[in-house]
Order: structure tokens, then C-alpha cells, then sequence
């Protein structure tokens, strides 16, 4: 069968499409033939050795959706035929709050999905919401359980409330504003792009503030009246200007880290309207198992940006890797 594999943390020239042995499954796992995969910043991380835990050589991709087509001892044969959308998280623990010391992502330790098939435990393979296609489910995983996760677990949003998303257009971003829309929460936006802001309000924003023009910071407390709730992927530049508008009570979710390590918050400023800064990451198999739930019963469409076959796969990296703006990039297979 043929796998995206990465032999070297030399960037995308070391990248290759290479073929391997069909994988059998063991005691508790299936085998999934993969139609298709989709794109995180995450592979291209990995390509330069920019991950934690690295171990070469590796099959890159951890979001995929497929059929069922060999189970291992222990597993219904009943599943095979299945259509299927992976969770991508391996070995989460006991503790739904965070996750153990040996969690994992598929494509780095575990099995990647940019390839013909691959063996998960058969509780990861999840069924596809009825309503996508192939290509649509296996955009879903790691960027609709971390939005699912930060908004719904740690910020106990609630229909009605006011959400801020910082930098719209990414996987994660375009998720957690579909997700809140579907919940009846108001939700403000933020980009570099006005072009990006036009399709974010296309798809239920509110109103949306280019982070390029500084006069945002006032704009978004008198348009907004004040956010409950902040979904932020960039807080060493968006936090000081979104501080102010915060609402008594509001939570502030933080699942990323682009621009910068470290950002300065006001000690009054937290304690005197109870604000919470939460931290969050990918989610568990329970967290995945209600938000692909969600995505079926609202009839959730993936914004998807542009799609790619598995031969197209090291230039579908290099697509991303040059910056589109907007929804997730995907190879079917």
C-alpha cells in the first residue's frame, strides 16, 4: 500500500510517497481503508522537526475518514463495511480533564492516515455523520474536537452568550464558529483579511475586526457590548487588545501559541471580574464522540479550501505551508 512517509526532519524534501506492506490488525483494532485525509499545520511541524516526541521514520496525517475492512480478534466482523471518521488521539487516560503522559496523535507516534489504510483500536472508528461525503468527514477530527473541546468542555459556552474567535480562517477557528453558530451564541471574529472577514460573517459571524487596524480594540467592546467567552490561538497579540471588552465572569480559552510564548494580563484586571484563563488541547474519544454527534444532528458542513489526491499529497503540504487563507485543505485517496 502506498504511505506519505517522512524519513528525515528536513522540511518537505523529505517527504516521500513510498510503499509498505498492508498492515494486519491485532487483538481490539480494525483496519481502515482511508478515502480520505485532510491537513494540519501540525504535518508541516513534524516535517521540521518542530514536535515534541519526534521518532522517524513516520507516516504523516493524523485526520482520515474510510471504511472498515479487516477487524482483529476480539472485534464484531459485523464492522467491516463500516464508513467511519477517525478519532486521532491514542492512549488519552483515565482522567477526562487532561490527557496522560502517553497520549498521542495519529501520524506522530501513532500510524499516520495519508495513506491506503491503517490499523486504530476499533473504539476510534467512529461513524461518519450521514450528510458528508468522504472528503468532508476527514476534515472533521482534530480541528472540530479541539474547537469542541475549548468551547463546550472548558468554557461551558452557552447558547445566547457572546463569543470572540482571534484568527479566523484556520482549521480550528472555522470550526469553533461553526460549532457556536449552531448553538445560538453571537460570534465576533478577527483577521488580517477583510476578504477572510466577509466570509466569516457568509458563515454566521457577527461582525468581524482586522487585527491590522489597532482602532479594533474599542470597535469590539462597543459592538459587542462585551464577550463572555474567547477562543484564542494567538494571545501574546490578541490579548491586550481584547482584555478590556471582557465580560464579568468571561473565559478565556487558550489552545495555541502562534506569535508568541508569552503574554502580560493585569492581576485586577482577572480578579475583579472573576475572569478564567483556561488552557486546553486536542479533547478524548468521549469529547469526539459528542462533537461528530453535534456535527450530525446540525447537519455541520467543513469549509473546505481545496482537495488534492494522495500523489498530489507533498504539494498539498506545500499549499498549506505558503498560507491559504481559509478552511481545510484535503487529499483523497
Amino acid at each position: 500500500m502506498r504511505i506519505l512517509s517522512l524519513k528525515s526532519a528536513d522540511g518537505l524534501d523529505a517527504v516521500s510517497l513510498d510503499s509498505t506492506a498492508l498492515p494486519e490488525p491485532g487483538a481490539g483494532e480494525v483496519r481502515v481503508a482511508i478515502r480520505a485525509a485532510s491537513l494540519n499545520h501540525r504535518e508541516l511541524w513534524i516535517t521540521r522537526g518542530q514536535y515534541p516526541g519526534m521518532s522517524l521514520p513516520a507516516t504523516l496525517g493524523c485526520d482520515g475518514a474510510g471504511v472498515i475492512e479487516a477487524v482483529g480478534a476480539g472485534v464484531d466482523p459485523g464492522q467491516i463495511g463500516r464508513q467511519v471518521v477517525l478519532y486521532p488521539g491514542l492512549n488519552w487516560g483515565d482522567d477526562a480533564r487532561y490527557p496522560a503522559a502517553a497520549f498521542g496523535l495519529l501520524g506522530m507516534p501513532g500510524p499516520g492516515t495519508l495513506g491506503d489504510a491503517i490499523i486504530v483500536p476499533a473504539a476510534s472508528a467512529v461513524d461518519k455523520p450521514a450528510h458528508l461525503n468522504f472528503a468532508a468527514a476527514a476534515a472533521l477530527p482534530l480541528g472540530v474536537l479541539t474547537a469542541w473541546r475549548g468551547l463546550v468542555t472548558k468554557a461551558g459556552l452557552l447558547a445566547g452568550e457572546k463569543l470572540l474567535i482571534t484568527g479566523i480562517g484556520g482549521g480550528v477557528a472555522t470550526f469553533a464558529l461553526k460549532i457556536a453558530v449552531a448553538m445560538g451564541v453571537e460570534v465576533f471574529v478577527t483577521s488580517g483579511s477583510d476578504e477572510t472577514l466577509e466570509k466569516a460573517k457568509a458563515l454566521g459571524a457577527k461582525a468581524g475586526f482586522n487585527y491590522k487596524d489597532e482602532s479594533w480594540r474599542k470597535a469590539l467592546g462597543k459592538t459587542s457590548g462585551g464577550i463572555d467567552v474567547v477562543f484564542d490561538g494567538a494571545p501574546a497579540a490578541s490579548y491586550p487588545a481584547y482584555g478590556r471588552a471582557l465580560n464579568m465572569g468571561a473565559r478565556v480559552v487558550i489552545y495555541g501559541s502562534t506569535g508568541g510564548m508569552n503574554f502580560s494580563v493585569g492581576a485586577p484586571e482577572l480578579f475583579l471580574k472573576n475572569i478564567r484563563i483556561i488552557g486546553t488541547n486536542v479533547g478524548n474519544l468521549e469529547e469526539f464522540k459528542a462533537a461528530i454527534a453535534f456535527v450530525a444532528e446540525k447537519k455541520i458542513e467543513p469549509v473546505i479550501d481545496r482537495s488534492f489526491s494522495l500523489d498530489e499529497a507533498k504539494a498539498a503540504l506545500a499549499y498549506l505551508e505558503q498560507g491559504h487563507a481559509f478552511g481545510k485543505v484535503v487529499v483523497g485517496i
